[in-house]
């Protein structure tokens, strides 16, 4: 994905003659059909075993946000582009043979059969790219440093905004999970230490006490609305009312029950080194969403966990091949990163399984979110041909130009882009050399979501 894309065999600009245009379109059109038609029956083929519709609906539901994900990424080179007048012509999904495009203005639209990214194309992107004198002044190459800059990070920047809203539309739309103030279960007793408390069987293997709970008769479903005359309408403010109570002593609660409250007498037990008085009762999880401003905040510390990890992932990747294909692939390096194809794969796994449907929409959401900030960040690469390898010509463009100006020499212009084609070539082919072997280790040795 990024601002250049590969030649199109019938080349770039504007077609001369209406009627050409429209046998064209007409041509395009039909193989567009074609190729919907071809899916259509094969889709239909595998949806007649139904035992897997949730996981194909799952993939589909990947598809359709990978390419969500692509058109903004190209919208972002678009335009800025455009804002700042340069002159684009093309404006593609997919590369390959084109199945359909059509004009507007001085820029072709269209999708072209390989779905594996797309491009903008901007005239003049590099020193070497042949342009017509007219259209000089409007070329890439032309425009300040600054704006050449803007235009290059704009897919980038594209990617992490529509990962923060995201994760803030899952804070604020669908929430996370977390205790409330509601009853789901009653302990059975009173645990010996805060180790045995926190332990998987607090009450195994002691003769110990009833709970308070038990005894002061709570029952599951039991909504605590104050504790000590202090009301109560979060877990948060329930451990808050616990914490330096008495223990020992006959305490107020009171709980709704089927619409009443009901006033309770409960005792709370002492456990060494535990902070709070102790009732006994364990709580229901449920999804709570954030406030606004809380969102954005949640927003932000999962865009930044995410990016940190990304770039650890990015960090891991070379050595992280030769375990792509062994049997323990999950619990090495090589499990945490994964084609477009494993992420399909997981997606459909989570859409499959018998979780809430929060849990799946969040889940969803964040596997996209968190993709799009991996491939945003793995795009600013400075490496030729991704977007962050144009980048860095251009800073080193401006920082050339700048040290000449200082020691009063004239600017050497633009970078003899033709001395790096071999690099990017090397480049492009470990990119498409990795992206196969990643693709083929999630079909002959996929990493399943454990849920």
């Amino acid at each position: 994905m990024g601002p250049a894309g590969p030649d199109d065999p019938s080349g770039y600009g504007r077609r001369n003659g209406n009627s050409g245009r429209a046998r064209r379109t007409t041509g395009s059109l039909t193989q567009l059909r074609i190729w919907i038609l071809v899916v259509a029956l094969v889709v239909a083929g595998i949806v007649v075993d139904r035992q897997h519709l949730a996981f194909l609906f799952g993939v589909l539901i990947f598809v359709v946000a990978l390419f969500a994900s692509v058109m903004l990424h190209e919208f972002g080179h678009f335009a800025t582009a455009k804002g700042f007048g340069m002159r684009v012509t093309q404006f593609f999904i997919g590369f390959g043979r084109t199945l359909w495009s059509i004009f507007w203005g001085e820029t072709e639209y269209g999708v072209k059969a390989l779905p594996f990214g797309g491009f903008v194309k901007i005239t003049g992107m590099t020193s070497i790219e042949e342009v017509d004198v007219a259209d000089e002044p409007r070329s890439f190459r032309k425009h300040p440093g600054w704006q050449r800059i803007i235009v290059l990070a704009a897919g980038s920047f594209m990617h992490f905004v529509l990962a923060l809203f995201l994760f803030f539309l899952i804070a604020v739309a669908v929430g996370q999970p977390g205790p409330t103030n509601v009853v789901s279960s009653l302990a059975g007793c009173v645990p010996a230490s805060v180790r045995a408390l926190n332990s998987e069987h607090p009450c195994a293997g002691h003769n110990l006490a009833k709970s308070p709970a038990q005894l002061a008769g709570l029952k599951a479903g039991d909504k605590i609305v104050s504790v000590g005359g202090k009301p109560v309408g979060s877990y948060a403010q329930l451990r808050s009312a616990l914490k330096g109570q008495k223990t020992g002593v006959a305490l107020p609660v009171v709980v709704e029950r089927n619409g009443r409250d009901v006033p309770l007498r409960v005792t709370p037990a002492a456990i060494p080194k535990y902070a709070y008085a102790y009732l006994g009762v364990d709580s229901t999880i449920a999804y709570q969403r954030s406030s606004f401003f809380g969102a954005w905040g949640y927003a932000g510390d999962q865009f930044a966990d995410t990016l940190t990890e990304s770039a650890s992932a990015i960090a891991k990747l070379p050595g992280a091949i030769p375990d792509l294909f062994s049997a323990n692939r999950s619990r090495t390096a090589a499990g945490q990163v994964s084609s477009v194809v494993g992420v399909g794969e997981v997606t459909g796994d989570v859409v499959q399984a018998a979780l809430p449907w929060q849990a799946k929409v969040a889940v969803i959401l964040a596997i996209v979110a968190s993709l799009n900030i991996f491939v945003g960040a793995f795009n600013l690469l400075p490496l030729l041909p991704l977007d962050g390898g144009h980048l860095a010509v251009v800073i080193y463009e401006r920082i050339r130009a700048w040290f000449n100006r200082l020691i009063g020499r004239p600017d050497p212009g633009l970078v003899d882009i033709q001395r790096l084609v071999p690099l990017s070539l090397l480049v492009f082919a470990l990119l498409v050399g990795l992206g196969t072997l990643l693709i083929a280790a999630d079909i002959f040795n996929p990493v399943h979501l454990q849920v």
